[in-house]
């Protein structure tokens, strides 16, 4: 059985795809860029720190709707556009997360959505 997950506190989805979907006690979170939920822009004017933050507090919204919180990340992909900023990520998801930390891969890419810097996916496993 799955279910669609939906919050207003994280953006809309820009696409043929949900926020998250959840099956079982699985949570599949789609990526969440540095979008503003309400203005649906693009924060930080450049700033990669404040970009990541944003898309946390994306992912944290997500997963609250879900049901369960960012300790409930098992893995997170993470998508930089410059893997010069991957020690700035690592700071910023460490304000984020506790030991032990969920699983990561982290990739460079050429480009990410409205010229963004960061994007990350997570999924989640919560109690039933």
């Amino acid at each position: 059985m799955r279910a669609i997950i939906h919050t207003d506190k994280a953006p809309a989805a820009i696409g043929a795809y949900s926020q998250a979907v959840r099956a079982g006690n699985t949570v599949y979170m789609s990526g969440q860029i540095p979008l503003d939920p309400e203005s649906m822009t693009v924060v930080g004017n450049g700033d990669f720190r404040a970009e990541t933050h944003q898309v946390f507090k994306n992912l944290q919204a997500v997963a609250e709707a879900a049901g369960g919180s960012l300790d409930d990340i098992v893995k997170i992909n993470a998508y930089l556009t410059d893997l010069g900023n991957f020690a700035t990520f690592n700071e910023v998801m460490a304000e984020y997360f506790e030991q032990p930390y969920p699983a990561r891969a982290a990739v460079g890419v050429a480009s990410l959505p409205k010229g963004v810097q960061v994007e990350a996916e997570a999924v989640l496993v919560l109690d039933i």
